[in-house]
């Protein structure tokens, strides 16, 4: 059991109705048939939270863009989804975990080739740790998961950093027990 399906019914959530693994984690999708999400909560065939659990462990350059196609993707084909009645009369909550190793590639700087149009200024001279950071960030400002938990670690100490104070397990867990004591009340 995953530290956020522990938390979902720590807040309250009765455990048959959280699914992780292997199994019911299917979602009807709107561009596909279904999306396999990391945690389902359902109850009553009511889609309550849906989670998204994902992480790099190096070759940044090759993973960053794969991971904000995918982060994009699953959002918008959920948003899609439940306009088109696809997941019922759901207002899920909807969380982004990304898990990163804290290495030296990790604070390179990158630089882009920029033909046409200059990049946003957030990306310009970023390093890598900055980019996700700004992907995680923007996937809330944006309204595409309610929360998001980013977090590094280090294989070395064992030991971990969240590089931005709004997007802790404090608050992603806070967040939680919150849709719980929604759901609950």
């Amino acid at each position: 059991m995953s530290l956020t399906t522990v938390y979902f019914v720590e807040a309250g959530i009765p455990r048959e109705w959280v699914f992780d693994g292997r199994t019911k984690l299917e979602l009807p999708g709107f561009f596909r048939a279904e999306k396999k999400w990391d945690i389902v909560v359902v109850h009553d065939s009511r889609l309550i939270a849906a989670i998204e659990l994902k992480s790099i462990w190096g070759s940044y350059g090759n993973n960053l863009n794969n991971r904000v196609e995918e982060a994009i993707g699953s959002a918008f084909g959920m948003a899609k989804a439940l306009r088109s009645g696809l997941l019922g009369a759901s207002s899920p909550w909807l969380g982004y975990v990304f898990i990163i190793r804290d290495d030296e590639a990790l604070h390179h700087t990158t630089r882009f080739k920029e033909p046409h149009f200059p990049v946003d200024k957030v990306f310009s001279e970023a390093t890598y740790l900055k980019r996700f950071e700004t992907l995680c960030s923007r996937l809330v400002t944006e309204r595409l998961y309610d929360n998001a938990w980013f977090v590094c670690l280090d294989d070395e100490t064992g030991g971990h950093i969240e590089p931005n104070s709004n997007m802790t397990w404090s608050k992603f867990a806070a967040a939680i027990k919150g849709k719980a004591m929604e759901e609950l009340a």
